[in-house]
């Protein structure tokens, strides 16, 4: 839930980037703080383990200006996709303004993707959310690889709710942008 310091005239908002292990969420986030004025972000935090993978989140304060004379700041961070830290997604996710799910649209990863959507709805029940009525948006990342399944087919199968989804191949930063405008437009209109 959004922090709003009326004193200091801020708001804060917690963004989630949310998938399967590699689906390109820390890449995303890389991406976004290298393309950013240093004096728009703070550092990025991030915790790896000795195979490089996110092992519990990355943490990208934004500035994006103000609204409305407050301030807005939007913390980006990321779930770690492995099976075994669910626990951790759900401490992650608790709090959180929004989310992008990042979808590895390789076929060879299909399966995975499906059973962590449903994994991520489960998740928000338990905090008593409901994905239909939350500020959310699809990424269909890794779009430039051979074995990329047609957006039609991720479409169908994982966008059930018809949320804004974007193409993106996060490593080049193709969609990056598109995606962070679209969840910060959605978490700001729900606020």
């Amino acid at each position: 839930m959004a922090l709003i310091k009326t004193a200091t005239h801020e708001i804060h908002c917690k963004i989630v980037y949310y998938g399967i292990g590699y689906c390109g969420k820390t890449t995303n986030l890389q991406y976004v703080f290298k393309s950013i004025n240093p004096a728009a972000r703070g550092e990025m935090l991030s915790i790896a383990t000795e195979t490089e993978r996110t092992l519990f989140f990355d943490f990208l304060p934004l500035d994006l200006g103000t609204v409305y004379g407050f301030r807005t700041h939007f913390h980006l961070y990321t779930v770690p996709g492995q099976i075994l830290y669910e626990r951790t997604r759900l401490a992650v996710l608790n709090g959180a303004d929004g989310i992008v799910f990042v979808v590895d649209s390789q076929a060879e990863k299909f399966e995975e993707n499906v059973q962590s959507i449903s994994e991520l709805e489960m998740n928000l029940r338990r905090l008593g959310k409901e994905l239909s009525n939350f500020p959310f948006v699809m990424q269909w990342n890794k779009r430039d690889l051979p074995s990329a399944l047609p957006v039609q087919v991720l479409e169908r199968y994982l966008n059930r709710r018809r949320a804004p989804s974007f193409e993106a191949v996060a490593s080049t930063g193709h969609g990056v942008f598109a995606t962070l405008r679209a969840i910060s437009k959605g978490v700001m209109a729900q606020l």
